[in-house]
């Protein structure tokens, strides 16, 4: 469904309130506030605080289809770079279904992984398969690919739960996002070739330099 403006405002309120303070938290008087407009109007368009869960979950995984939809560049560490911060930037932007979800009750049918995040774990592990077909991976590696792909998944994934519990930073930042690459990094590096560091190297300078000029 297109979001109409008010629509749109909705949604963007009740995502940066529910990623802020929690789904429980977060009341519809809240969000109306927030959007400058009566309780009314806002249950209009979503009755119940679960239908913006459901809302801003179907965009999520909307901007994950269109994500997974482009075509891959050929050169595995600009692709690879690219899958894990666009993955981490979306646990980042929609944190809470991730970190709420047990809150949630029945607004998902499936029971597990989210077939989104199992998908996601299977287009890394292509990518660590890929690393080794073009020679960036050791020769003398003896690691299992399926496990350093789990690995590396867990880090992107479970990052911003290890600051919660570790560093109770109250809001979160893509600065402390992009912390979670660096311990990524920390597990995939050993793994490559000097050439494979150099390479992922300027693929992620290269990231780097596109945020700072956008």
């Amino acid at each position: 469904m297109n979001a109409t403006p008010t629509r749109r405002r909705i949604l963007d309120a009740a995502l940066e309130l529910f990623n802020r303070n929690g789904y429980a938290a977060t009341s519809q008087i809240e969000i109306a506030a927030a959007v400058g407009i009566r309780q009314g109007n806002l249950t209009y368009h979503f009755p119940t605080k679960l239908d913006l869960v459901a809302a801003l979950r179907d965009e999520g995984r909307a901007v994950l289809g269109r994500r997974d939809a482009m075509s891959a560049t050929g050169d595995v560490c600009t692709d690879y770079v690219h899958h894990v911060t666009s993955s981490m930037e979306l646990v980042w932007r929609y944190r809470f279904l991730l970190r709420d979800r047990a809150q949630f009750g029945d607004v998902d049918a499936f029971r597990g992984a989210p077939p989104e995040l199992a998908a996601d774990l299977t287009r890394l592990t292509g990518l660590i398969e890929r690393f080794g077909a073009d020679g960036l991976l050791r020769r003398d590696l003896r690691v299992d690919l399926s496990v350093l792909a789990r690995s590396l998944w867990v880090v992107s994934r479970y990052w911003l739960d290890h600051l919660d519990e570790f560093e109770q930073l109250g809001e979160i930042e893509w600065t402390h996002q992009a912390r979670g690459i660096e311990h990524h990094r920390a597990v995939l590096d050993p793994c490559l070739t000097a050439d494979g560091r150099r390479r992922l190297d300027a693929a992620f300078e290269q990231i780097a330099q596109h945020r700072l000029a956008s």
